[in-house]
């Protein structure tokens, strides 16, 4: 693809998904602030990254690589294109053949101070939340440093479910969670089960008070940072 086309086909890709599913975003726990972050997804659909992507504030987007199957994305050159080229995506082989290449260019992203958007449970599902891989854990221990941000994607499973060619329009929202804490001393199996409970706690709405205090437009003053229709 020439360079030169990238951010117009970006836009129309992005400015696309807002008007076929909305790609609300909806923080509930954190802020969306530029610091080194692992958002970990639940995943429903080919939708789900650009749902996450049109979801977060420009600036953040710009600096957030979602990690992507190599063995689907980088399966066409359109496909490619649009994942790398468009979507800023680092393309990983699930396969387990190169599982400490795979770790080092997740932990080079992070560490360079840019942040990720993982699906942990590995594959597409029906809407419910799988148990996740061990993949997120790993990274969590070699870069600690990285905020741990659960975002749970409302709807989008709807949209497209796995096995359905055909779209069926709805508003769908990313809940953004409050970030991880990490706990000395937790084992793998602890830490993946945790990560889980905070995901799919994240499926039911914060409280009416609290949904309406934290929801506004991009143009809304910046007092109000929580909860915001994303910034083209």
């Amino acid at each position: 693809m020439i360079p030169l086309f990238q951010p117009a086909l970006r836009h129309g890709l992005l400015g696309l998904t807002r008007l076929l599913v909305g790609a609300r975003a909806s923080w509930e726990g954190s802020a969306p602030v530029d610091v080194p972050r692992i958002y970990f997804a639940n995943h429903t659909s080919h939708l789900d990254t650009l749902a996450v992507m049109a979801a977060l504030p420009a600036k953040l987007r710009a600096r957030t690589h979602p990690v992507a199957a190599l063995d689907y994305w980088g399966g066409s050159a359109l496909r490619r294109a649009v994942a790398v080229g468009c979507l800023n995506a680092l393309l990983v082989d699930r396969t387990g053949k190169a599982t400490a290449e795979v770790m080092d260019a997740m932990a080079a992203v992070l560490e360079s101070g840019q942040s990720l958007i993982l699906f942990p449970e590995g594959t597409r599902g029906d809407g419910t939340v799988a148990p996740f891989k061990s993949g997120l854990y790993h990274l969590s221990q070699r870069v600690p440093e990285a905020e741990l941000v659960p975002v749970f994607i409302e709807n989008l499973h709807r949209v497209m479910p796995k096995g359905m060619p055909l779209l069926v329009p709805l508003i769908c929202t990313m809940r953004f969670g409050a970030p991880l804490q990490g706990i000395e001393g937790e084992d793998k199996a602890a830490f993946l089960g945790r990560a889980r409970d905070a995901l799919v706690s994240l499926s039911r709405p914060a409280p009416q008070s609290n949904t309406q205090a934290n929801t506004q437009s991009a143009s809304q003053p910046a007092s109000q940072p929580f909860d915001q229709r994303t910034t083209r």
